[in-house]
């Protein structure tokens, strides 16, 4: 194998990994602003931006792929190039989200806001920290800021909880406002999903810098590790 080309290859790879997550986390910041602007016209330009995220998560795929497939890496190039291809897939279907809040905003144009919609934009805000925390320790690697990532999923799980119960309230109490309670609702789950993205993202970041597998609640150390915990 030419290391140096492999090298060059991966920082390649590297950089449009960055330059996706970049585009996602644009994205996701201008459907949010959307919800709080109640925009109707954000849904186009999120949806062609979906479609440039869509085509770059083609293009790092079949990057990586070929990189294993002419190099054979071992260790730690290996276990990055598998993490960048878990992380590609996670960062489009964050993208994904994004543009189903981009067409909630539409619904709730021209509505008239409810003290509800303030904890939207709180959820919103952890959920995007979390997001940019976690690339930024893949990028950055920097597990120990993924680790703290992780523990941040539980609030968003409670925040989003908390806003069904209210919005649920709400809806019992006035029927004229069903419609816009179930798109609060679809809001918050899809901030929810968000959250578990950006906690795979930040296990994969993990694994690719430490070779640790913490999914599912444990912590395992690779083949390639020291001892499990």
């Amino acid at each position: 194998m030419d290391k140096r080309h492999f090298d060059v290859e991966l920082d390649q790879l590297r950089h449009k990994l960055v330059m996706m997550a970049t585009k996602v986390e644009i994205l996701i910041n201008y459907s949010i602003e959307a919800i709080r602007k109640r925009d109707a016209a954000v849904v186009g330009t999120a949806t062609a931006m979906d479609k440039e995220i869509d085509q770059m998560e083609i293009d790092i795929e079949e990057a990586a792929i070929s990189l294993i497939a002419r190099h054979q890496p071992a260790a730690g190039d290996l276990r990055f190039l598998v993490g960048a291809i878990k992380i590609n897939n996670d960062l489009e279907r964050i993208g994904d989200h994004g543009v189903n809040i981009a067409q909630s905003a539409a619904l709730l144009a021209g509505r008239p806001a409810v003290k509800v919609l303030a904890d939207i934009p709180w959820m919103a805000g952890l959920a995007v920290s979390m997001l940019k925390d976690s690339l930024d320790s893949f990028i950055s690697a920097n597990p120990e800021k993924a680790r703290e990532v992780c523990t941040r999923d539980d609030q968003v799980d409670d925040l989003k909880d908390q806003i069904l119960s209210i919005v649920l309230t709400f809806m019992m109490e006035n029927p004229g406002f069903i419609s816009e309670g179930m798109t609060l609702i679809l809001v918050a789950r899809n901030l929810e999903r968000i959250a578990d993205l950006a906690t795979d993202i930040s296990e994969e970041a993990i694994y690719i810098h430490q070779g640790k597998v913490i999914k599912h609640g444990a912590e395992q150390q690779s083949e390639e590790g020291e001892a499990t915990r």
